[in-house]
């Protein structure tokens, strides 16, 4: 039987979430009649470029950017959660509830943390709701690297960063199954809508075949009703590289508005 790559890793917490995940992608490769490749040891990027990959999750600035044309969209999810609907998110813009600062522009000189420099929702949608509020290219005093948006959460709790993008269905996530993780932060105000993280496939797939996986995808949904709640995932949305343009139109924005790094 032919192995390929099948992970979700885009959420892969609280824990519930993973199993949810594990769980959906198992009847996925059963209904297809495949096995799963081991891809302990891969990079993301190795994921992604892989010829044997046959399902993963990316984000929307990567596709496009250094995945541009080197990968097949199967889809994108239609979460029906808080601040995500209809295959669209957004990220929150976050600070902590006691802190005296109460509207964007009053955090002009604080202190940022993004969760990486390739991340639509943590940088990307950041970069382009501030643009229009920097001063000579700037708005932070300093921006710190947190790798990950839950590392980024916890330099907001513990006071070594003062404002945070955080993707919204990640904050749902959290503010569902792990709550201490959010508490004590509160939203200053939302980013622009943006399509949700695309599911992708190898580009030697066909378009026939993705649809196949597509439709497998929403099948095994279907089945898996109480996956289907945990992730409040209704259904995989048909989608095409050219809906995710959108997120070089915020860059190409940020960067006429003359804020083309955040800093």
């Amino acid at each position: 039987m032919t192995q390929h790559l099948a992970e979700l890793l885009m959420y892969v917490a609280p824990e519930p979430i993973r199993q949810a995940n594990e769980r959906w992608l198992a009847r996925i490769l059963e209904r297809l009649g495949t096995t799963r490749r081991n891809a302990e040891g891969l990079s993301l990027t190795d994921l992604w470029l892989s010829p044997h990959l046959l399902l993963t999750q990316t984000c929307g600035y990567p596709l496009m950017t250094v995945l541009r044309g080197q990968v097949r969209v199967l889809g994108r999810p239609r979460y029906e959660l808080p601040d995500s609907s209809g295959g669209n998110h957004c990220s929150l813009l976050l600070s902590r509830a006691d802190d005296q600062r109460r509207t964007l522009p009053d955090f002009y000189g604080s202190r940022g943390v993004i969760n990486g420099e390739d991340s639509n929702s943590g940088m990307n949608l950041l970069r382009h709701r501030l643009a229009p509020l920097h001063r000579d290219g700037q708005f932070f005093a300093e921006v710190g690297i947190s790798g990950s948006h839950r590392e980024s959460l916890r330099w907001l709790r513990e006071d070594l960063a003062d404002l945070a993008a955080i993707d919204s269905v990640t904050f749902a996530y959290l503010a569902r199954h792990a709550e201490a993780e959010v508490s004590g932060l509160r939203v200053v105000t939302r980013s622009a809508f943006s399509p949700t993280l695309p599911y992708i496939t190898a580009a030697s797939v066909s378009v026939e075949q993705a649809e196949e996986i597509r439709q497998v995808m929403n099948q095994t949904l279907g089945e898996l009703p109480e996956v289907a709640k945990i992730l409040g995932l209704r259904e995989v949305l048909p989608a095409r590289e050219v809906d995710y343009e959108v997120v070089l139109d915020y860059q190409r924005e940020a960067e006429a508005l003359g804020y083309g790094r955040l800093r």
